[in-house]
C-alpha cells in the first residue's frame, strides 16, 4: 500500500472512530433519560465525562504496549472489537435493569477500548514518512469530517428511538475492526517508555500538550454545553441541533488540510498561538449574542479557527518527538486532550448551572486567549516550523 493509500486508509479509520462517537451528542438528553437517569445537566455530564476519564487512564497503556510491540494494527483493531461490544451493552443492559450507575461502568469500558482505536490510529498516521503537517491534516479532516457527519446523522437517528445511536455506533466500530488489518502496519521497532519519560527528555512537548488540554477543553464545552445552549435557549430538536454543531465541524473538517500544509510553510506558532486568541474570542461571541442566526454564525467562525490551529499542534508533537517514540507521544497527546474534555465537561457543566451559559461560554473562551498570552514567549524561543527531520 502506498503512503498516499495508508493516509487516506488511516485517515478513514479516524473518520469512523469520531462519527461513531459524536452520534450520541445531539440528543444526549434523551440518551441518559432512556439509560435510567433522572435529571438532564448532571447525567449528561458524568456520562460524557465518564468515558474520556477512561481515555486518560487508559491512553498510555495502549501506547506503551504499541511501541513494545513495534505494531499498531492488532491494537487498533482489539480497541475497535471491544468499542463495539461496549457500544452493544450500553444499549442493551442499563436499558433491562433500568440502572444509570450500570450505564456509567459501560461507558468507562467502552471508553477503554475507544481510546486504543483512536488514539493508535493517529499514531499510525504520525508513522508515515513524509509531511508532517499534510499527515497531520489529513488527521484533522479525519476527525472534522467525522463530527461533522456525526451531529446532524445522530439527531436524524434519535428521531428513531433514544438508543439507535449506540446501536449504529457499534456497527461503525465492528466495521473499523474488519477493514483495519488490511492497511500497512508502518510501526518503527519501538521500546516500553511513558509519555512523561518523553516531556522529561523533550520539555517542549508540554506546549503542544497545553493547547490540546485546552482546545479539547472547549470541544468538551460544546459537546455537553453547547448541546443544552442549542437545545434549551433556542429549543432546538436534537436534529436542528445536530445540523447546528455541523456548522462547526464542516469547516473544521474541511479546512484542516490546507492549513497543514500552510503551517508546513509559515510554521506553528502563527496558527497555534493567533489562531487559539482568535478562537476565544469567537467561542465568546456564540454565547453572547441573542438571536439563533448570530449563534450559528459565531459556530463557523469557530470551525474555521479550529481548523487553523489543530493540525499546526498535532505536526508539532510529530515534530518534537523522536520517530521511535511517537505512540507514547501521541498517546500523552492524548492524555492532554482527554482531560481537557473531561475539565470542559465537569467545568462547563458547573458553570453553566451556577452561573448561567453566557458565564460558561465567557470563561471557556477566556481560557483559550489566557493561554495564547502565556505561552506566546515559549514560541518565539521556540520558533516551531516548517518540516522537521525524522526523529527531531
Amino acid at each position: 500500500m502506498t503512503r498516499t493509500r495508508s493516509r487516506v486508509a488511516l485517515a478513514a479509520v479516524v473518520y469512523a472512530v469520531l462519527l461513531a462517537q459524536v452520534l450520541l451528542y445531539p440528543g444526549i438528553d434523551t440518551l441518559v433519560a432512556a439509560l435510567g437517569a433522572g435529571t438532564a445537566l448532571n447525567a449528561s455530564m458524568w456520562f460524557l465525562a465518564a468515558e474520556f476519564g477512561a481515555f486518560v487512564v487508559f491512553a498510555v497503556p495502549w501506547g506503551l504496549a504499541s511501541d513494545a510491540a513495534g505494531k499498531r494494527v492488532p491494537f487498533v483493531a482489539a480497541g475497535a472489537l471491544l468499542g463495539a461490544i461496549g457500544y452493544v451493552l450500553l444499549a442493551v443492559v442499563p436499558a433491562a435493569t433500568g440502572s444509570f450507575g450500570v450505564a456509567l461502568l459501560l461507558r468507562i469500558f467502552q471508553g477503554a477500548a475507544t481510546v486504543g482505536a483512536f488514539s493508535l490510529s493517529m499514531t499510525m498516521l504520525m508513522d508515515l514518512e513524509g509531511s508532517h503537517g499534510r499527515n497531520m491534516g489529513a488527521t484533522g479532516i479525519a476527525i472534522g469530517l467525522g463530527t461533522a457527519t456525526g451531529a446532524p446523522l445522530g439527531g436524524l437517528l434519535y428521531e428513531l428511538g433514544p438508543l439507535v445511536p449506540l446501536y449504529a455506533a457499534s456497527a461503525v466500530f465492528l466495521a473499523i475492526a474488519v477493514c483495519v488489518p488490511f492497511v500497512v502496519d508502518r510501526a518503527p521497532d519501538g521500546e516500553r517508555r511513558s509519555p512523561f519519560d518523553g516531556l522529561r527528555r523533550t520539555p517542549t512537548l508540554a506546549l503542544p500538550y497545553a493547547f490540546g488540554f485546552v482546545d479539547r477543553l472547549t470541544a468538551g464545552f460544546f459537546s455537553l454545553v453547547g448541546t443544552l445552549y442549542f437545545r434549551t435557549v433556542f429549543d432546538l430538536s436534537p436534529g436542528a441541533t445536530g445540523l447546528t454543531l455541523a456548522l462547526f465541524f464542516a469547516p473544521f473538517a474541511l479546512l484542516q488540510y490546507p492549513f497543514g500544509v500552510v503551517s508546513d510553510r509559515i510554521g506553528r506558532t502563527i496558527p497555534i498561538v493567533a489562531g487559539s486568541a482568535c478562537y476565544g474570542v469567537a467561542v465568546i461571541l456564540v454565547g453572547a449574542v441573542s438571536s439563533l442566526r448570530a449563534a450559528q454564525a459565531g459556530m463557523v467562525l469557530v470551525g474555521v479557527l479550529g481548523a487553523l490551529m489543530a493540525p499546526a499542534t498535532l505536526a508539532l508533537v510529530t515534530d518534537l518527538a523522536a520517530r521511535t517514540e511517537r505512540g507514547v507521544a501521541m498517546a500523552g497527546f492524548n492524555i492532554a486532550g482527554s482531560l481537557g474534555f473531561l475539565a470542559g465537561i465537569l467545568v462547563g457543566g458547573f458553570a453553566a448551572d451556577a452561573y448561567g451559559y453566557g458565564t460558561a461560554f465567557l470563561l471557556v473562551g477566556g481560557l483559550e486567549l489566557a493561554l495564547a498570552a502565556v505561552t506566546l514567549p515559549a514560541f518565539v524561543r521556540l520558533d516551531p516550523g516548517g518540516e522537521r527531520p525524522e526523529g527531531a
